[in-house]
């Protein structure tokens, strides 16, 4: 079975540029891909983010949308891993998720904050702030700073336009803290809620580290 360590290179293409993580990464179950995708990095023309926080969504519980079964809204969460599923939430922020487990499973994590790396400048413009530990620190917040839209629901995260790559540097062993996850009502107690400790990007409220 693939593992972050498995897939750390990514797909290449043929002039050898990093494509991102291949679909070997992501058919792997929702929690696992969930808890490694901390520490990679999510990039969409000249802006890029190291994930510091992500939330594991499957069919089985009912804050899911594949809950309902297949719908024309849910059909992108179950076709293949590795595509994004991106949706409005509200009628007002696209939320960027990546779809996990084989085929015909529905299951998803939706990336929730990011630490900026790459095109400060853009997300600056495109959010109107300044301080760069409020450019992605929630997952409406990163899609805007991105440019990511609903018309990006279904590519393909490995090609793009959006890639999520392997770990950046300083960030290929992070210990993940989980919690419940956050700004829902059903199956709230389900601890499917990874964050990288210490990021000042984190969405609040933030897990408790555990006790030592």
């Amino acid at each position: 079975m693939a593992s972050r360590s498995d897939v750390a290179e990514g797909a290449r293409s043929p002039g050898g540029r990093n494509l991102g993580l291949g679909a070997g990464f992501y058919s792997r179950p929702v929690l696992d891909v969930a808890r490694d995708l901390i520490g990679c990095v999510v990039r969409h023309g000249t802006t890029a983010g190291v994930v510091v926080e992500t939330e594991a969504y499957h069919q089985s519980e009912a804050a899911c949308h594949a809950h309902v079964g297949l719908t024309a809204r849910t059909h992108v969460l179950f076709g293949p891993p590795g595509r994004a599923y991106v949706y409005r939430s509200y009628g007002i922020h696209a939320l960027l998720n990546a779809v996990c487990e084989p085929e015909g499973v529905g299951a998803a994590v939706l990336i929730r904050a990011l630490e900026p790396l790459e095109g400060l400048a853009a997300m600056r413009a495109r959010r109107g702030l300044e301080r760069s530990e409020d450019l992605c620190s929630g997952p409406g917040k990163l899609t805007q700073a991105l440019d990511v839209e609903l018309s990006l629901n279904g590519s393909d995260l490995s090609a793009g336009p959006i890639r999520i790559e392997p770990a950046a540097g300083g960030w290929e062993h992070v210990e993940p803290v989980s919690g419940p996850r956050i700004g829902i009502t059903k199956a709230a107690e389900l601890p499917w809620r990874f964050c990288a400790p210490g990021s000042p990007t984190v969405s609040r409220p933030r897990p408790r580290p555990p006790a030592r």
